[in-house]
């Protein structure tokens, strides 16, 4: 065997090596391409090009105050059209009682309005985590649920009223009811028994949890009563068509 022999087949080995490389890069792009294609399903897998929670809370809030005045005009509306037809005056009871239940008509009364606040910026405690220093959707629902137990006949947070079915949510530093984001400070208003009402607030296990942190850390807690306020008449859908109370 020549030199030259010799020399010539460690090149036709390395060109198929070459070769077979450059068709496993080409497969396995491609397999990588199509895995993020299925992955995505359609969407952009840039994080940093997606709308923010926060951008979306906001476009769904202007969405839902535009479906609420939506309602309430169509609500206007069929409120006319049956007073031009006439209405059974047995039937008008019926639906008004109905319409009272469902939290569907504005009330007025006397009741207990308690007002929840973030820490102060400038309470920063060592080794306390910031979550620990703002209010969150359970220390809401812990007054919400106290007023309710007490007797409550209508609530309202931030001014909207509160029904059965009303979700309060937290997104960031803020508080979502009824899809509109809200800063704090939180105001919870409730007509019923007054002293009744203050009695379990004073007596909830969570409540007083909280009350703890209003010790510890500066959050907010305020309480007082009312002669009178008048709410307005929940507006929104309500998708609960029958319901059971289990204890």
């Amino acid at each position: 065997m020549t030199a030259e022999e010799t020399d010539s087949h460690p090149r036709k080995e390395g060109a198929g090596f070459g070769r077979l490389t450059t068709i496993g890069i080409f497969v396995l792009a491609g397999f990588m391409i199509t895995v993020s294609a299925i992955a995505a399903r359609g969407t952009d897998l840039r994080s940093e090009r997606n709308a923010s929670l926060q951008d979306l809370v906001a476009a769904q809030a202007l969405l839902n105050e535009d479906l609420r005045e939506e309602a309430e005009t169509l609500r206007g509306d069929v409120e006319r059209l049956s007073e031009e037809q006439g209405v059974d005056e047995e039937l008008a009871r019926a639906v008004a009682d109905a319409g009272h239940a469902a939290s569907a008509l504005p009330v007025a009364g006397p009741g207990v309005r308690v007002v929840l606040t973030d820490a102060p910026l400038d309470v920063r405690p060592a080794g306390v985590d910031d979550d620990a220093l703002i209010v969150h959707q359970q220390d809401i629902q812990a007054v919400v649920n106290a007023l309710w137990a007490a007797g409550a006949e209508a609530m309202t947070i931030q001014g909207q009223r509160v029904i059965a079915t009303t979700g309060i949510k937290c997104v960031g530093n803020s508080v979502v009811l009824h899809g509109v984001p809200y800063a704090p400070p939180y105001v919870i208003e409730a007509i019923g028994p007054t002293e009744a009402m203050e009695d379990s607030l004073t007596q909830s296990r969570a409540v007083q949890i909280y009350l703890q942190y209003v010790d510890a850390y500066g959050l907010g807690f305020a309480q007082s009563t009312f002669e009178r306020e008048e709410f307005p008449a929940f507006v929104g859908a309500i998708n609960v068509s029958e319901a059971t109370i289990t204890r």
